[in-house]
């Protein structure tokens, strides 16, 4: 997979349309995420009446889940084995044009068709679980999901900070700029720790096995 530390899009599609639909303003996707995340919670509290401390944990369990889900999909469906040219096609347009152009601004984030589309499906899904407290559960992974593009966007915009959040910045560069094969966690690190997919530890223990 290439990498170039360019700022130019690159091409998806050839129709200007589908093109155009491929894009999107960060502002989009975090105000629609964190706007449903935040009115979920606050309808199952004041309009369904629902316990305000168990609400307040299940968003809190919502948003946690979120990066475990935000890894899984990371390594295992945009870092897919393209076994077939329909394979590769579906990386490619997922995931493989962000490693080729990853400081295109409008690519970070998925467009606002597709925001919605999500947004209401993770929604309904944990109503349909979770009964009234889907809407806490499922607010608290809408927040999470926002969360996770605020701190993509900014990785990828903005120099690391001179503080404890440098961390997470590295993380996510040694993923495209030394090994796109480890480090999946974007938000944090912790699910590349629990999984084994800390870059350093893997090559350690290959070296180890070799010595």
């Amino acid at each position: 997979m290439a990498r170039h530390n360019v700022s130019d899009s690159g091409r998806i599609f050839k129709s200007p349309v589908l093109e155009a639909l491929t894009r999107t303003h960060i502002a989009i996707p975090l105000t629609l995420f964190y706007g449903s995340g935040a009115g979920a919670v606050l309808y199952g509290i004041l309009k369904l009446q629902l316990d305000v401390a168990g609400s307040i944990g299940l968003f809190l369990v919502g948003a946690f889940l979120f990066t475990l889900v935000e890894y899984l999909v990371h390594r295992y469906f945009y870092h897919m084995e393209a076994g077939s040219p329909r394979k590769a096609r579906i990386q490619y347009i997922f995931h493989g044009i962000h490693h080729d152009h990853p400081r295109d601004k409008k690519r970070l984030a998925l467009p606002p068709v597709m925001t919605v589309v999500v947004a209401a499906m993770f929604l309904g899904l944990f109503r349909l679980l979770l009964g009234p407290y889907g809407w806490a559960f499922g607010g608290g992974f809408m927040v999470g999901y926002a969360t996770y593009l605020l701190t993509h966007y900014a990785i990828h915009i903005h120099r690391p900070p001179k503080n404890f959040l440098s961390v997470i910045w590295k993380h996510h560069n040694m993923h495209h700029f030394a090994d796109p094969d480890g480090a999946f966690g974007v938000s944090s690190p912790f699910w590349d720790h629990v999984f084994g997919t800390m870059p350093r530890d893997r090559h350690s223990k290959q070296g180890t096995a070799k010595a």
